[in-house]
């Protein structure tokens, strides 16, 4: 039996966070992301929400012997949901693919959760590795919620995955967040996160 695949959108495009095999970029249709609060951490994390018409860039990576155990505590706090008919790849063969997204049920409304910026560079690292600038746009073009806030913790970064960005990379991440309009705080702004 061949081994089933993961599709990532957001941290699982950077592979220098994780070490799973064979990864190919893909895309999922009839979904966006979005940032939403959630009861894990008290930070908002990246998910996957349904949207008709909308389709999102990422990658597929195979999942060795379908186990799924190391990636399911991964992404505790979001269902793992057979996504394989809405995905577009160059795979040669036609592996069963899963994507992990936030459930409904699960989402709060927003209060004092903030965006980590050390997770969003290693995000934005992914896709312009991946899919150059062009992905780099299409990331932040096709994410909802940049009216959250963004805690500015590059420099004693929470995200435990976080990774060193090239000065380009900085730039683009920067540059997109003026674009949006997004307000970053400082440190010494806002209360910082519980570890992960």
């Amino acid at each position: 039996m061949s081994d089933p695949y993961f599709f990532g959108y957001g941290s699982l495009v950077n592979t220098k966070s994780h070490s799973y095999p064979d990864p190919h970029p893909a895309t999922l249709k009839g979904w966006r992301r979005a940032w939403v609060a959630t009861p894990r951490f008290g930070v908002v994390l990246l998910t996957g929400v349904p949207a008709p018409g909308h389709s999102i860039q990422g990658l597929i990576a195979a999942v060795p012997g379908a186990d799924w155990a190391a990636l399911d505590a991964r992404e505790s706090g979001y269902a793992r949901v057979p996504a394989h008919g809405d995905i577009d790849h160059a795979h040669p063969a036609t592996p069963e693919i899963a994507v992990y997204a936030v459930q409904r049920e699960n989402m709060l409304r927003r209060s004092n959760q903030m965006i980590l910026l050390s997770y969003l560079d290693m995000v934005v690292q992914g896709f312009h590795e991946v899919f150059g600038e062009a992905g780099v746009q299409g990331f932040f073009d096709s994410t909802d919620g940049w009216d959250t806030p963004i805690l500015n913790d590059r420099a004693d970064p929470v995200y435990p995955r976080h990774q060193q960005l090239t000065e380009l990379q900085t730039g683009l991440v920067d540059d997109h967040l003026n674009r949006l309009s997004a307000q970053v705080k400082e440190r010494h702004e806002a209360p910082l996160p519980p570890e992960f």
